[in-house]
């Protein structure tokens, strides 16, 4: 075999195992160079909580690839470019982030792209509803801080949670921007991928950067326990974003909720649309937001709702397994600290729950690291006693008092680390090391928990994750206190823009006209 032919048919080899083009040493210089770069945690400024930077769980470098099936090695789009990641980092939603961990993680990002400049685009993916100590916009000083390393040139496209916030700082320095269109949301990957193909489709063609971006403010602040895609108004008012974006002349159309647990000047729904059609851009947008505004009285919450006591009357009386309970103003997926005790004291307080012979319930979950250290020396079926929760909101109830029998100890867990299962009366207590959401009937059975065979079982969460919509044979959420109250009128909003939907239920008709927003080349 002579050296051209074995050297071709190395290349084919190469070729068709799919090397990707992000290999440094392989890199195709007709590839457009792309970096990747984020952060992401939805923050409430009513809880007194404080995030740390370990809380985001950062990931860097080709690290970062695993959050993107859409960009695994052998996928179309992985091969389109050749990929920068830096550091990518999604914390559980929470309090404010600290300053330190912000300005650490952001640096640490800044020197990564500093590394490997020029690029021809840059996938912004982030949450768009952090808070910081000292800081107002973050993710607005954020893109500000990439677009100076990264230059007027780069193509940046942001993918963002329909819960995030779009400031006009924000949407000067992206250039496609997209969010996501239901709630839950199940189209989160698919909206990330819709901001890559974008940014590729852009660059690949030579259009570039679009020639308009419409911007407008909507005065309407709702939590997303009442603006959820399953039901009116919303459903029907985001099936309007596809079709509106794929008008020709039209990129992107999207809507913003916004985040109605921090208080921020930012605080609002916002809609974009980019294209290259400046009429139809403009008019686009203002459709969307009128059509916004006109429904904004029909909002309602997308499940029952009772206070506490009579959403457990009302599950005790059930026939229907499981009775599923959202304990809503302390829920970590929204920001909520996790670790208010008020709702289980409740649950403990009442007769029914005293003995192994009332209604099983399942309660999921209170942080106690000391809890769990005492349940670590016991071991599986052993008693314990001692304090979990309100270590951190104690501003309702404080830390309580958990005697009981060990039934379950389970390590390793990325959020909870250390996760223990106390039995007391007919309740099963999960108690944690840190904080946790329990989204998946796995998290569950890994306990030795049945939820499905369990009459009653409480979460802290607000509207149902699907897996456990499914799951439910009935629902009620439950009006509990805690930092993201849904009862927007209880929280001391000093900061937010005013007049605005519903905390002035009488405001005037706004002005929704289409706000062009400058160019990055051009600011």
């Amino acid at each position: 075999m002579n050296k051209i032919h074995f050297t071709l048919i190395s290349l084919f080899a190469l070729f068709a195992c799919g090397q990707p083009a992000d290999n440094p040493d392989s890199e195709d210089k007709n590839l457009p160079r792309i970096a990747i770069a984020g952060l992401a945690i939805e923050s409430s400024t009513f809880s007194p909580a404080l995030t740390h930077e370990e809380a985001f769980h950062a990931k860097v470098g080709d690290d970062v690839f695993s959050y993107y099936p859409f960009l695994s090695p052998d996928s179309l789009d992985r091969n389109r470019a050749h990929w920068i990641p830096t550091l990518k980092g999604h914390a559980l939603p929470g309090g404010i982030v600290t300053r330190k961990a912000y300005e650490s993680l952001v640096t640490k990002t800044l020197d990564m792209l500093k590394k490997n400049i020029p690029y021809d685009g840059l996938f912004f993916d982030i949450h768009g509803a952090m808070s910081v100590v000292g800081l107002d916009d973050p993710e607005g000083d954020f893109i500000d801080r990439v677009r100076k390393v990264v230059g007027k040139e780069t193509i940046i496209s942001t993918c963002m949670d329909l819960h995030g916030n779009v400031s006009w700082r924000l949407a000067q320095n992206t250039d496609l921007i997209t969010c996501y269109r239901l709630a839950p949301h199940e189209d989160a990957m698919e909206s990330k991928k819709r901001a890559v193909d974008n940014l590729l489709d852009r660059i690949e063609t030579g259009k570039g950067k679009p020639a308009y971006k419409a911007w407008i403010p909507v005065p309407i602040l709702l939590p997303g326990e009442k603006t959820s895609t399953r039901i009116e108004p919303a459903k029907s008012l985001y099936a309007q974003v596809e079709p509106a974006s794929l008008q020709e002349g039209i990129i992107d159309a999207a809507i913003w909720v916004g985040y109605a647990w921090a208080d921020e000047p930012r605080n609002h729904a916002v809609v974009m649309v980019t294209g290259d059609d400046k009429e139809k851009v403009s008019h686009t947008a203002e459709e969307l937001a009128q059509s916004f505004w006109k429904v904004r009285s029909e909002f309602v919450f997308v499940a029952p709702t009772a206070t506490l006591a009579e959403s457990l009357d009302k599950a005790i009386a059930s026939d229907k397994r499981p009775f599923m309970i959202s304990d809503m103003g302390d829920n970590p997926t929204a920001g909520g600290a996790g670790d208010v005790t008020w709702t289980l004291k409740e649950i403990l307080a009442r007769p029914e729950f005293k003995t192994d012979k009332g209604p099983s319930l399942i309660y999921a979950s209170i942080p106690g690291p000391g809890f769990v250290e005492k349940a670590i020396k016991v071991g599986v079926g052993g008693r314990v006693d001692g304090y979990a929760g309100a270590s951190i909101d104690a501003r309702f109830a404080p830390p309580i008092w958990l005697s009981g029998i060990i039934e379950a100890i389970e390590y390793g867990d990325t959020h909870a680390e250390t996760e223990v299962v106390v039995k007391v009366g007919s309740a099963h207590i999960i108690v944690t090391k840190k904080r946790k959401p329990y989204h998946k009937e796995i998290d569950f059975t890994r306990l030795g928990l049945n939820p499905r065979e369990t009459d009653i079982v409480v979460v802290k969460i607000g509207y149902l994750v699907p897996e456990l919509y499914d799951m439910r044979a009935d629902w009620i959420m439950a009006l509990t206190p805690g930092g993201v109250d849904q009862d927007l009128e209880r929280l001391d909003y000093k900061r937010i823009n005013r007049p605005m939907f519903p905390l002035d239920k009488d405001m005037q008709d706004p002005d929704l006209s289409a706000k062009l927003v400058p160019s990055s080349d051009g600011f």
